[in-house]
């Protein structure tokens, strides 16, 4: 007889049954991917800007095999339309296609640009959720790491893209966070003794001293900023916020910053780790607030420690920061420290 008693346990079987074969959960509550290992197959896709020239494309391929990887190319990673890689769809396709591909370990992004915004709502998240990868890049690549984790808690990573420079430091980096599993520290590169009577390269800069933990979100300002207001943006409650930026003017680093503060993503911080602005200056008019000075008025009134100059954005020398991990910041070492490992 099917009486309410037999059916209720055939449903917490069931229940039990789907959680057993549901993507392990970190401490955190957030998914991690796999470690990725020599020999494994990463996907390598293009879901910014298109490369027009085939050599770029050989030499990222090559780095990747250097750092022990097989590399499977997407459909449409050599694809232009316009500035892009191809359509949306075209570069979501391949994007979901990876995640799906079972002999694929991770995913790597071949450049930044533009374009990514365009294709957060293309992604097939469902999927992502039931094979948590290694997803990785930077600069345009902010929106998709970090809606990725919003919608599926799944740890992405802030990371060099396949066509970087993969110099000796973002490699340890890269392989402390992504394949050796450390609850690595991270940090600026050791100052390179020179004839210089101080430290003129890299340095860190307190904002306001002090100590904090939370989860890691962020990426490039500009690009984070168009996010606000969408379910794409990350929860930034209790967080550790990380930002950089390129070839921005500073009134345009201002805009952005307000947009971030009127959507309330400065609400509940935990602390600030302001990365590199490369080439961030004030551009032509009458005048204009320097950086600090837009910094400070952002930044100091939350009463977080906050840091500025970590090796965070278009720079050679790149940390792999992973957006979900809980992490310790050191405002006054200008350190951040991995609280436990962002991949199984």
């Amino acid at each position: 007889m099917n009486t309410p008693r037999r059916r209720l346990l055939q449903l917490t079987a069931a229940a039990a049954s789907l959680l057993a074969a549901s993507p392990t959960p970190a401490q955190n509550g957030t998914l991690r991917a796999r470690r990725l290992r020599p020999g494994d197959t990463l996907g390598l896709v293009s879901p910014a800007n298109a490369t027009f020239e085939r050599e770029p494309l050989q030499l990222a391929i090559e780095a990747l095999q250097a750092l022990g990887f097989k590399v499977k190319p997407g459909e449409h990673v050599a694809a232009r339309r316009g500035p892009f890689a191809g359509t949306d769809a075209q570069r979501a396709g391949d994007i979901n296609a990876m995640f799906a591909d079972d002999s694929v370990a991770g995913i790597l992004a071949l450049k930044g640009g533009s374009g990514c915004g365009r294709i957060v709502d293309k992604l097939d998240y469902d999927l992502i959720r039931r094979r948590p990868k290694f997803f990785g890049g930077f600069s345009d690549l902010t929106s998709l790491v970090n809606a990725i984790h919003r919608q599926t808690g799944l740890v992405t990573f802030h990371s060099p893209v396949a066509s970087s420079e993969w110099n000796d430091y973002a490699v340890q980096s890269f392989k402390a966070v992504a394949m050796n599993a450390e609850a690595a520290l991270l940090r600026n590169p050791v100052p390179s003794a020179g004839d210089s009577l101080v430290q003129r390269d890299e340095r860190i800069a307190t904002l306001r001293g002090g100590r904090a933990q939370g989860r890691l979100v962020g990426g490039n300002l500009t690009v984070l900023a168009s996010l606000a207001g969408s379910a794409y943006f990350p929860d930034c409650r209790g967080a550790l916020l990380f930002l950089e930026d390129v070839n921005e003017y500073i009134y345009a680093l201002d805009r952005s910053l307000c947009t971030l503060r009127l959507a309330g993503a400065f609400n509940g911080l935990a602390g600030v780790v302001l990365g590199r602005f490369t080439k961030c200056d004030p551009g032509e008019g009458y005048g204009s607030l320097t950086l600090d000075e837009v910094f400070d008025d952002y930044f100091l009134p939350l009463n977080v420690p906050v840091y500025r100059g970590a090796a965070i954005g278009h720079i050679r020398r790149q940390l792999t920061v992973p957006v979900g991990a809980v992490a310790e910041m050191d405002a006054d070492a200008g350190t951040l420290r991995l609280l436990g490992a962002a991949v199984s």
